[in-house]
């Protein structure tokens, strides 16, 4: 397929409004749990990165990156989405939302605006045709590193604009790598800064002058947060963690709001030297700056180096729940914790299944009941995505 004829059918795609009566991926008994990507299927090689979100109106949006020609990182992949009207038990075509064309477009974060009801996407992106290796390193121009975009849909995830380039609002120069999410973002809703929209996020920065450049040291990464308070019209950069010391190497954070009204965040420690493989912050003011810096968060250290997704549920006295896999060592056994105290510690609650699993995005699906979409499989992690409700019980 030449990369001319899949613009065009990307076109139609995006122009074509998302049926949900396809049942081609039916819950098991008792609908608890269904399986909207199948790696090998519908045109890509590997489903990889889930976000999902659930609309004003009741609609389950399932995202992901759908990887063209293989499980890696950059490459041809497009950013695609299925939805659900039905609570995840059966799922709509399958539809591209923002297209590689032989380019990377992933780190789908999605969130809806609570003033309008509109999604609003933001994802990442750099050219097919360099390495994350070479990004890393400062070896490619700007146009071809990593860059963000915004999208947004007033009906209900049925179309989404093209993407809109605010790389130059929210990457400060000298940052190299750069992604947004994985997983949901942040509608704040209560407070003074209620209706802004928070993007949790992270970054490379540049080495030192005079430092070894290899472009691999953990110790550069760094979590941020963007935000927009209209809409995701206009976008800031909020805080960021800068320390760079090599012992917390904040890297993939997931936020979620809690009932005070703080955001909770939660990040992979990329290989730092301290102990355990999670660490965590808050911020009292709307992402624009951290309470604490990010600290080892001991309750977790289960969870091997993986991302891993928060979600505080709605309801007087819900717990906050954070989902990833239990092995310290391997990406495998997805299970859940839950919070009683804002995050300072957290015990597991149930452990989904002994198979490989690595990514995850919690979602709130109803009243008391959350749901996971996440990548597993029975010989590797990456050979599908499921999704998984949640209810109440054991929560």
């Amino acid at each position: 397929m030449t990369r001319l004829t899949r613009t065009l059918l990307t076109a139609a795609v995006l122009l074509a409004p998302l049926a949900v009566t396809t049942q081609t991926a039916s819950a098991a008994t008792g609908c608890a749990s269904s399986v909207p990507y199948v790696s090998g299927e519908g045109g890509y090689d590997t489903y990889r990165i889930p976000a999902a979100v659930t609309t004003r109106r009741g609609t389950l949006l399932a995202f992901a990156e759908g990887r063209h020609t293989g499980a890696a990182d950059t490459g041809d992949i497009d950013v695609v989405l299925r939805r659900s009207a039905d609570g995840g038990c059966t799922w709509g075509p399958m539809a591209v939302v923002a297209a590689g064309d032989g380019d990377t477009r992933g780190n789908p974060a999605p969130v809806v605006d609570p003033r309008t009801g509109a999604v609003v996407l933001v994802t990442s992106y750099n050219s097919g045709a360099v390495t994350e290796a070479q990004i890393m390193r400062g070896e490619v121009t700007p146009e071809q590193s990593r860059r963000v975009f915004v999208q947004r849909s007033w009906d209900d995830g049925g179309h989404f604009t093209p993407p809109r380039d605010i790389t130059a609002a929210v990457k400060p120069a000298g940052w190299r790598w750069y992604a947004t999410g994985p997983g949901h973002a942040v509608a704040l809703t209560r407070g003074r800064h209620a209706g802004r929209l928070v993007v949790p996020a992270n970054h490379s920065a540049a080495p030192p002058a005079g430092s070894a450049d290899t472009g691999q040291e953990a110790r550069y990464y760094g979590a941020h947060a963007l935000y927009s308070d209209d809409g995701g019209r206009s976008w800031r950069l909020g805080f960021v963690d800068d320390s760079y010391d090599g012992v917390n190497n904040s890297n993939e954070s997931s936020a979620t709001q809690l009932p005070d009204g703080r955001l909770y965040f939660s990040s992979r420690d990329q290989n730092g030297t301290s102990p355990g493989n999670r660490l965590d912050s808050y911020s009292a003011d709307g992402a624009r700056a951290l309470s604490r810096p990010y600290a080892v968060q001991p309750t977790l250290n289960d969870v091997p180096v993986v991302e891993g997704s928060v979600l505080q549920l709605r309801g007087t006295g819900a717990p906050l729940l954070f989902s990833g896999p239990s092995v310290p060592t391997a990406r495998r056994s997805m299970a859940i914790w839950r919070s009683a105290d804002g995050g300072a510690s957290f015990t597991r609650a149930m452990t989904l299944s002994a198979d490989w699993a690595a990514y995850s995005d919690l979602v709130q699906v109803g009243h008391g009941t959350a749901g996971i979409l996440y990548e597993t499989g029975v010989t590797g992690p990456y050979e599908r995505i499921e999704f998984r409700v949640l209810g109440p019980s054991g929560l």
